[in-house]
């Protein structure tokens, strides 16, 4: 599907570079590996509406992840750059979160899934409840 996407976008003259290097395929399947696991997006929701903020704060904006997942999950978006994090010499530690340009930007990519799940909402709810009444569930 994403090749045929690729190639639309070529024939339209909206792609950039013509042919997609190895390297970016790569990233792009990283990228949407990544925020596909639920955890990266809602973390990039919560600093786009709440801007710089705490572990701790954190946790409690996004609701029912672990602080092992929390960490897990910003130590990565930190390694992609999609955050930066600042530690205070103060005791106890203080530790901010913020958003760079390149999560800023990653947010505005996949708005486009919060738009359509908008749309189409009510269109997935009666074709999962039609499945299932086909399916005897």
């Amino acid at each position: 599907m994403i090749r045929e996407a690729v190639e639309a976008m070529r024939e339209q003259g909206r792609l950039i570079h013509p042919e997609v290097s190895p390297q970016v395929e790569a990233l792009v399947r990283d990228v949407i590996g990544q925020v596909a696991d639920k955890w990266t997006m809602l973390i990039l929701e919560a600093l786009e509406e709440h801007g710089t903020l705490r572990f701790r704060q954190l946790g409690r904006i996004v609701g029912g992840i672990s602080q092992k997942m929390l960490t897990k999950t910003l130590r990565q978006m930190e390694c992609d750059g999609l955050i930066t994090r600042k530690v205070h010499p103060v005791i106890p530690p203080h530790v901010d979160y913020t958003m760079t340009e390149i999560g800023r930007e990653l947010t505005a990519a996949f708005c486009g899934v919060w738009v359509w799940a908008e749309t189409y909402h009510a269109q997935v709810e009666a074709a999962r409840a039609a499945f299932k009444a086909r399916e005897g569930r």
